[in-house]
Parts: C-alpha cells; sequence; structure tokens
C-alpha cells in the first residue's frame, strides 16, 4: 500500500493511533497512584511501582492494538479522521460535527440501557456477591470525579483503540482473508462476526478482575459478559458505519449516565 496524502504511511498511522492512546493511559496509572489505599497494594510492590506497572502493561496492550489496527485497518475499509488524517482537509471536521448527535445520544442511551439491565440482572446474582464487594460499589464523591478522566480518556479513546482499530481491525481483515477476499472488501457478514466477537471478548477481559473478588459463577460470568459486549456491539457498528472517532465519543458519553447514577448514590448514602 503505497503512502499517499490520503493514505499515510504504516509508521505514521501507528504513530498517531498510539499518542491518541497515551493520556488515558496517564490518567488510569494517575487514579491508580491517587485512589489505591495502602493496604490494597501487593505485596513487593510500592504505590508508585503498581500505578507504573498498570500503565506500562496497558501501553504494551495499547502498543500491540495500534500495529495490528496500522496494518488491517484500511485495508478492510475502517476509517479514522484523526489517524488517517490529510492535513488541513476542513472537511473531515464538518463531517464529524455532522455525527456528533448521533454519536453522543447513542452513547447516552447505551449507558442508560446498561444501567437498567444491570438493575434487572441483579437480582440474579445477589446471592454470588458477597456483602463486603456489593459495599465496596458504593462511591463516594471524591472516587467518582477521580475517575471521570479514566472514563473518557481510557474509556473512551484508548480502549477504542485496543478493541475496535486494532482487534475489530484484524478480526475483520482475518475474516475478510478467511471467506475468499472480495475486492470490494469483507462483507456484513464479516464485518458483523468481528463486531460480537471483539465485543465479547472485551467482556471476558473483565472476568479475571472480577475473579479476584468473587468466586465466579455462570450467572455473573453471562452479566459480566454481557454487560460489557453490549456496548461493544454498538461501537463496534458505528466504528464501521461511521469512524473511530465516532465510536469514541459515544464511548465517552456512554459513561456520562454511570456517572450521574454513581452521583446519585453519594448523594443518597
Amino acid at each position: 500500500m503505497t503512502p499517499t496524502p490520503n493514505n499515510p504511511s504504516f509508521s505514521k498511522r501507528f504513530g498517531v493511533a498510539l499518542l491518541l492512546g497515551v493520556p488515558g493511559i496517564v490518567a488510569l496509572a494517575g487514579y491508580i497512584y491517587f485512589t489505591t489505599p495502602p493496604s490494597a497494594v501487593p505485596t513487593g510492590l510500592t504505590l508508585s511501582l503498581l500505578a507504573v506497572s498498570s500503565g506500562v502493561n496497558s501501553l504494551l496492550f495499547l502498543g500491540v492494538a495500534c500495529l495490528l489496527g496500522a496494518y488491517a485497518a484500511p485495508r478492510v475499509g475502517l476509517r479514522s479522521y484523526v489517524i488517517d488524517g490529510t492535513g488541513a482537509d476542513g472537511g473531515r471536521w464538518q463531517r464529524l460535527r455532522n455525527d456528533l448527535g448521533l454519536a453522543v445520544g447513542m452513547g447516552i442511551v447505551g449507558g442508560v440501557l446498561i444501567v437498567v439491565l444491570d438493575a434487572v440482572l441483579m437480582p440474579f446474582v445477589a446471592q454470588d456477591l458477597p456483602q463486603s464487594v456489593i459495599g465496596a460499589t458504593r462511591p463516594n464523591l471524591l472516587n467518582v470525579f477521580a475517575y471521570v478522566p479514566v472514563r473518557f480518556l481510557y474509556g473512551g479513546i484508548t480502549e477504542e483503540l485496543m478493541l475496535r482499530f486494532g482487534l475489530m481491525s484484524v478480526l475483520a481483515f482475518v475474516g475478510w482473508r478467511v471467506t475468499g477476499h472480495r475486492s470490494d472488501g469483507p462483507g456484513p457478514a464479516v464485518m458483523w462476526a468481528s463486531i460480537v466477537v471483539s465485543a465479547v471478548l472485551f467482556g471476558v477481559g473483565h472476568l479475571p478482575a472480577l475473579a479476584q473478588s468473587v468466586d465466579l459463577t455462570p450467572a455473573l460470568i453471562a452479566r459480566t459478559v454481557l454487560l460489557n459486549a453490549v456496548a461493544g456491539i454498538l461501537f463496534g457498528w458505528l466504528y464501521w458505519r461511521r469512524r473511530l472517532e465516532v465510536a469514541m465519543i459515544a464511548h465517552a458519553a456512554f459513561h456520562v449516565p454511570i456517572v450521574v447514577l454513581s452521583l446519585v448514590q453519594v448523594a443518597l448514602v
């Protein structure tokens, strides 16, 4: 693939994508450093090392995802205004502004849906959650506001680079090759498969952290995967039908109802 003004080189796509994800990693490391109680620091680590190691691990995942996405995304027609930027092309920003309402609206609706689904599913898993874990989910004002940069920067940008730009793009590329390598790119079946698989894998990726707090049961596994996968399918569709930035904005907006609910919980406690 020859680099052109409308088709940047692999190294440029990789570098821009990586830089986009770094602020989210800084936000995550900072949150860990400033909010982790000393009693929760693993033996053999200091709080500083815990924050740095978390940031380094995330940076490694981000780097791999950006490498995969920089190669696969343009080959399957998955685009980004920033990563595939053409310099002084004002038209792309106008197109992004046109998609802003859709992204924010779908993100907020998705957030409300997850809050409702979580409430509906809670009676089925409450017996599997110790009271200590349920109590630990009750936020305080400091934690709510301290976590906002993580939600918007790490969740909205870094996770989208990992899961959509990296994982979903490479799944679409592999599916395209396996199913016959059509000249006009992957068909809807391949794209929907890549959207759903990447979303489900994101949900599965939350299970190890949950397993550190509770014994996993089928109900807990199903709830965790479902709640995370539903939003991932929404963001994947926006990445496919619009651009990566539209999925990022929707992912950030998705957290708004969750932040509002957390503030309501704080007020009621």
